[in-house]
């Protein structure tokens, strides 16, 4: 049987180990839940006598918490913040295969490769040094990334704050200092509910969205792309779902679209709201009715690139520039606590919640590397 290099094994380890998480599939209680990661993380930092920590989240809910005190006065801290839990996927998804190169399964990607990049970089300071001076470095698996963030948002909470966070995401070994927001919205119509045999009695919600939605399709968008973030290019938006009415023979009295907005820095919930009833009422069209669907704030991320931390781990990566991504991460919640928070970490995001999830072991092994680097740079 070939060897494989430490962060391979831990990886393999990791990805056999189920951890869906709860929230997204609630029936099946022998793969869901972090608790069994985090154990396993635990009893690694055990042999070495690193300092364990539990941060209650959700009900059998934790993250997890991996101390390295400097060798003097702590003066700033950093911290390695990747994700436990990964989303749902068939039992036979959690036996790990690697094959050309590459590493497949469950959570190879998004995010245990990172889970294990960063641990076992962690892990090899800790155990090899040489520790830094006045640097405090904690290990930090998050739970509940996938649903609504409840890690990095009591993270955020109650600390602890630090000079800077690592949040681990699949970028390909891109520095991401900026990503999008996510704003959910409903809007809904009512009508009057007839029988479908005299329509004329009734007043169909359908036909009331059928010119929202043609506005909301055709000329919102161009309204988004006026605006422009360097880093993120334009807002946009995406209508997911539709749903109205009862049965065929019965004039819809509701409907209701759910919308998917991607905000960049400068916009907020607020702001998108007022812009849409204002497009509405330019247009004279009655304004539908407004509800959030989603109860957590998921603003955009815009981390300094020229912040002092970010240039160090920049120059640990070999690269001179950062980036944005469209997708939402637990850099944002970790930054709305106080912490300067960045993206980094192996795997490529189309691979992320694909039926047949890898990661490069290559990119896998660089990651945990930079990783490395970066913490025994620090002072």
């Amino acid at each position: 049987m070939p060897s494989h290099s430490a962060v391979t094994q831990l990886l393999s380890d990791l990805v056999s180990i189920p951890s869906i998480n709860p929230s997204l599939l609630p029936t099946q209680s022998n793969l869901t839940g972090e608790e069994q990661v985090a154990t396993f993380l635990a009893d690694y930092a055990n042999k070495l006598g690193i300092e364990v920590q539990r941060q209650a989240v959700l009900p059998r809910r934790k993250n997890i918490l991996l101390r390295l005190k400097p060798k003097k006065k702590i003066k700033q801290r950093v911290l390695l913040t990747p994700h436990l839990d990964v989303v749902p996927a068939e039992e036979s998804a959690f036996r790990p295969k690697i094959k050309n190169g590459k590493l497949h399964g469950r959570g190879a990607c998004d995010t245990k490769g990172s889970v294990a990049a960063f641990f076992q970089a962690f892990y090899n300071l800790a155990k090899n040094g040489p520790l830094p001076n006045e640097t405090e470095i904690i290990f930090i698996g998050l739970v509940d990334e996938e649903f609504g963030q409840a890690g990095s948002r009591k993270l955020a909470k109650i600390g602890p704050k630090a000079d800077l966070a690592i949040a681990g995401e699949p970028t390909e070994l891109k520095v991401v200092t900026a990503h999008k927001g996510n704003i959910w919205l409903q809007l809904e119509t009512t009508g009057k509910a007839a029988h479908g045999a005299t329509p004329h009695h009734g007043k169909n919600a359908i036909h009331l969205m059928i010119p929202i939605l043609k506005i909301l399709f055709e000329e919102y968008p161009k309204i988004l792309r006026t605006r422009e973030h360097p880093l993120l290019g334009s807002p946009t938006l995406n209508i997911g779902q539709i749903s109205g009415g009862s049965q065929p023979n019965i004039v819809a009295d509701r409907c209701i679209i759910d919308l998917d907005r991607r905000t960049i820095p400068g916009e907020s919930e607020e702001s998108v709201k007022l812009e849409i009833q204002a497009l509405f009422r330019k247009q004279k069209l009655p304004t539908p009715t407004f509800s959030l669907s989603r109860s957590v704030p998921c603003p955009p991320l815009d981390t300094d690139s020229n912040f002092p931390m970010v240039q160090s781990f920049l120059r640990a990566t070999g690269k001179r520039k950062t980036h944005g991504v469209p997708y939402f991460t637990d850099a944002s919640p970790i930054s709305m606590g106080g912490t300067p928070a960045l993206v980094f970490g192996p795997g490529n995001i189309a691979q992320a919640h694909a039926k047949d999830e890898f990661i490069e072991i290559k990119q896998l092994e660089k990651a945990q590397a930079i990783v490395e680097k970066f913490l025994k740079g620090l002072v």
